[in-house]
């Protein structure tokens, strides 16, 4: 009975699905009107949330098995796995706007660098004061984030062999080689040859908290873990159809979408990491959040660049001007933050700072 109760989240998931499949086009936001689509947009974007709490219940499981950093690699690759399919499925539905990959990508290095990252610096810096971590390891995350986050969304901007925001074919092959070639890389240093950089210093950090969730095999929560994938995949076009819907049926601006999407793949990796920062786990947190923004842009931009190839739909990556000013600036603040091997709540609101900025910026842009 307690394994009925456990995966609950992944069986509501699938009937969510089927109920829609056998409704056909009785349910389709044109025919049903705004209001109720904005309902049903709740009851998806709830079982979608569900879900995805139950894949990061399954990879702290086998955290708990596997030790660091491995534990939160599997916890990453899933939550990625959530972000493309939420993207593509966007990309593909309907008139979909060019930039909506790039405002969803955004959005997720906005919501970790500075949402997530200035929560559990505050939260830990308000509970323990001074927290500690692993520097080098904070380090190889922005050593790989910075150019991988230009590369894909500045430079896009300043180059003039295609329009607008786009990536020219030669810009596009270069984009999806180099970041798979550079994420893989620093894969290996953080599971092979360096993984000692990417555990908490004072051995805190040692995966044995699973917070009351039973811990069975191996086998067990892979299975888990894709059986609650499975109905976030199934879902993600009926997700993208009632969020675009919904956002143009009240006037909401485009890159509210993308904010929408990032926020709901984001939520349950982010209480992860600040649940670790309040427990004084701050390495994990890095490792969580730092981890997220990096293979964001290392493997969901590749994929989307691939998925437009495929399908033939237009994508633009390149920020706008004012977008650009924020990045460089969360780039820069973040390069300072983890300059050192202490961090206090003084950074924290200093990041939270920065994302209320770039919350004003989202309705003030439109």
């Amino acid at each position: 009975m307690s394994i009925f109760r456990s995966e609950l989240p992944s069986l509501a998931g699938f009937i969510v699905f089927a109920a829609f499949i056998a409704s056909g086009d009785i349910l389709k936001p044109e025919v049903i009107g705004v209001g109720p689509s904005l309902a049903l947009l709740a009851v998806i974007f709830l079982t979608v949330m569900w879900c995805a709490f139950s894949v990061v219940r399954h990879a702290e499981c086998l955290a708990t098995i596997l030790g660091e950093p491995f534990g939160t690699l599997i916890l990453t690759l899933a939550v990625v796995g959530i972000e493309v399919a939420l993207i593509v499925a966007i990309m593909v539905s309907g008139e979909a706007a060019p930039t909506m990959a790039r405002d969803t990508m955004f959005s997720v290095i906005m919501i970790v660098l500075n949402g997530l990252i200035g929560l559990c610096l505050l939260a830990g810096g308000l509970r323990h004061k001074n927290q500690t971590y692993n520097l080098q390891g904070a380090n190889a995350f922005l050593a790989v984030l910075v150019p991988l986050a230009v590369f894909a969304l500045v430079l896009p901007r300043m180059t003039h062999s295609a329009p607008g925001g786009e990536l020219s074919p030669l810009q596009a092959s270069f984009e999806v080689v180099m970041s798979v070639l550079l994420y893989g890389v620093f894969l290996a240093m953080q599971t092979v040859t360096h993984s000692d950089i990417f555990r908490q210093p004072d051995a805190g950090d040692d995966g044995g908290e699973h917070h009351g969730a039973v811990v069975r095999s191996i086998p067990f929560h892979v299975a888990g873990l894709f059986g609650a994938l499975v109905p976030i995949i199934l879902l993600s076009k009926k997700l993208a159809l009632y969020v675009e819907s919904g956002t143009s049926g009240i006037g909401a601006p485009l890159a509210l979408s993308g904010f929408i999407v990032a926020a709901l793949v984001l939520m349950p990796e982010g209480m992860s990491g600040l649940r670790a920062a309040l427990e004084n786990k701050l390495q994990r947190a890095v490792n969580i959040c730092l981890g997220a923004a990096v293979s964001t842009i290392g493997l969901t931009v590749p994929a989307v660049l691939v998925v437009s190839w495929v399908t033939g739909h237009r994508i633009e990556l390149g920020l706008d001007y004012p977008e650009i000013v924020l990045l460089a600036l969360t780039l820069v603040v973040s390069l300072i933050t983890f300059g050192t091997r202490t961090t206090n709540y003084l950074q924290g609101a200093v990041h939270l700072t920065l994302f209320a900025a770039y919350v004003m910026m989202i309705f003030d842009l439109s």
